[in-house]
Parts: structure tokens; sequence; C-alpha cells
């Protein structure tokens, strides 16, 4: 599960990893009106996202970290959406994963500068999506479950090896 921050407009995207390729199950966005306080607006979010990880039981959560621009408010915005996010996860036994916006642009584009109609377009093109994924939250939340499920695979095997490095150096078979 991707998730693109916001309080005004959190995209979320769920995506299955199939071998070497990765299919898109859902995604969206959870839109919140600017005129209710902000505690009811991310009360929102939590509710709609904690439905999403009942419904699709993801085993991750991969969000892209807050980009500390010029917008000191906009900033303190997405990273109390992306901290009720966390708590969706935790509170759903779901393991989160944190992106930086160039991380992903690089596992998605091949590309950390890539511009945002770009990254729709290879969104689409990596999950075999007839046109881009819209609207761009969306796309972009699509676009951080790729780059946690492009990662995840080296994970494992990171993993793997080092328990069987751990098994060889105490003596037990590996495996």
């Amino acid at each position: 599960m991707g998730i693109d921050p916001g309080a005004a407009n959190l995209g979320f995207g769920i995506v299955r990893v199939e071998g070497n390729h990765m299919v898109a199950l859902d995604g969206g966005v959870v839109e919140t009106p600017p005129e209710l306080a902000m505690s009811e607006r991310l009360h929102r979010i939590h509710r709609a996202l904690a439905e999403l990880i009942a419904w699709h039981e993801p085993m991750a959560m991969a969000i892209e970290e807050v980009y500390f621009g010029k917008n000191v408010g906009s900033a303190m915005a997405v990273g109390r959406a992306s901290g009720v996010a966390m708590l969706a996860a935790a509170q759903g036994r779901v393991e989160c994963f944190g992106y930086t916006p160039q991380a992903i642009k690089m596992a998605v584009c091949g590309s950390g500068g890539a511009g945002k109609d770009q990254v729709q377009r290879m969104v689409g093109t990596l999950l075999g999506l007839p046109e881009p994924p819209s609207p761009d939250h969306a796309a972009d939340a699509l676009a951080v479950a790729i780059c946690h499920g492009g990662s995840s695979g080296r994970r494992a095997a990171v993993r793997a090896g080092e328990e069987e490095a751990t098994a060889l150096a105490a003596g037990r078979p590996a495996g």
C-alpha cells in the first residue's frame, strides 16, 4: 500500500507483486474539505485508511516522506497526515516504510528529477494500465507502492543472506 500524504488530498494505491511484475488493485484519493477543523480532517483520513487496510490487508505501507519546502504550514499538514497514516497502519499491524520523493522517482522513472507527468505515464506503463492513473495524488501513491514493491524483494534477499551468514558463522547448516 502506497501513500502520498496530504491533509486536503491523501493519495492511496494498492499493488500486488506477482513475480517480476505488479498489478494495481486499488487507488484513489481521500479528500477532506478545507473548512473542517484539522482534527476532523485527520479523523476522516484515519477512518478511510483503517477501512482500506481492513479491506485489502496489505503486507506493508510505504509512505512518501515529507519534503520540507518553503511553505512550513503545508509541510506540517503533510506531516500530520503521514502520522495518521502510520497510526492506521500500526493499528492494523501493518509495517511502515518511508521513501524520499527522489527515491520514488528513481525507482519508477530511473531519474530522481522526473516530473509529475513522467511519473504518471511510467506508473501506468509499469502497472499495465490502459492510461496513466489520475488524479496525480493517486498516481503518486501508486508510485510509492511500486517503489516499495520493487525494493521489498531486494530486502528479503538481503535478510535471507544475513540469516544464512549467521547460521554458517554459528556452525549450523544454512537454509
